[in-house]
């Protein structure tokens, strides 16, 4: 079980509520055995987003090689890939007449090339069956593999997410396997493999990092030229998960969104309930970030 909510603020209660295309989203999921991050990582989002026949496919299997404390996505041996998921998830994009579609995995460390290849298949079935969708990648830092990297941004995805999640001093409680220097590294060869492809990341707040820190870390990514940016309140998904040190208030979000555009980030997500795929198509959508 995750947090009491009667411990959290107002702004963060949300009720979970099956409507919409909700059942036939889990019914087609289920029949063409896919796993979305929406489902193994708790999201708060997950009713809204299946609602609107929306959902960010989780590749490479529900079984992660890392040990980080904020993350609810089991831990352990993940076994082989699948080899038919490129297929289905091209199927299941075409069947849901998604119009932009986000691919994540679990980071797979026991892989040569960290599924790198496998995310390039991912992208290249879908770009069969509809060359008009976006595609964005959210993916694992591949141990600072730029070869793997390169399979991906040669694949031409619109837009390739890698998240710091939190700030530097934080990373041996929270991404203890991760690194952010090789984080923000990653972001910045994608730049140079090919400037025509978005780069994306965010963090969450509430882990124990203070202000001056999470600026810190918008200028370094600005620095490596970032387009977009997502900033989301950290929620444990259990007892066994990483404190929430601080509920921060939506007005601290607004002040941070606003810091961030005026940095020049291109599109910035900045909100309690943000999460890096939620609302993801808004990004390229023409959203003016003057605005709330």
């Amino acid at each position: 079980m995750g947090e009491n909510i009667k411990n959290k603020p107002d702004w963060l209660k949300v009720s979970f509520k099956r409507a919409g295309h909700s059942e036939e989203v889990e019914k087609l999921l289920k029949d063409l055995g896919l796993s979305t991050v929406c489902d193994e990582a708790m999201c708060p989002n997950r009713s809204e987003c299946f609602s609107k026949k929306r959902a960010t496919f989780m590749i490479l299997g529900s079984v992660c090689t890392r040990n980080c404390t904020f993350c609810n996505v089991s831990k352990g041996d993940p076994g082989h890939p699948d080899p038919d998921e490129p297929k289905n998830i091209a199927k299941a994009v075409e069947m849901m007449k998604m119009k932009h579609v986000v691919i994540t995995s679990v980071t797979r460390d026991d892989l040569a090339d960290g599924g790198s290849g496998h995310f390039a298949k991912v992208i290249g079935e879908i770009k069969k069956l509809d060359s008009d969708v976006i595609i964005e990648v959210l993916i694992p830092d591949f141990q600072g593999d730029y070869d793997a990297l390169k399979k991906v941004v040669e694949a031409k995805p619109h837009i390739i997410n890698h998240n710091l999640e939190t700030v530097p001093v934080l990373y041996h409680e929270v991404r203890p396997m991760a690194i952010y220097e090789r984080s923000l590294e990653l972001l910045k060869r994608v730049k140079e493999m090919d400037p025509s492809i978005y780069t994306k990341s965010g963090i969450m707040l509430g882990l124990g990092e203070k202000k001056e820190q999470v600026l810190e870390v918008m200028k370094d990514l600005k620095a490596v030229d970032c387009d977009f940016l997502t900033i989301g309140q950290y929620l444990r998904p259990s007892k066994e998960h990483h404190d929430v040190v601080e509920y921060i208030h939506p007005e601290v979000f607004e002040e941070y969104r606003l810091i961030a555009v005026d940095m020049g980030f291109k599109y910035v997500a900045s909100s309690p309930f943000v999460r890096s795929s939620y609302n993801a198509e808004e990004a390229l959508s023409g959203e003016n970030n003057t605005e709330k």
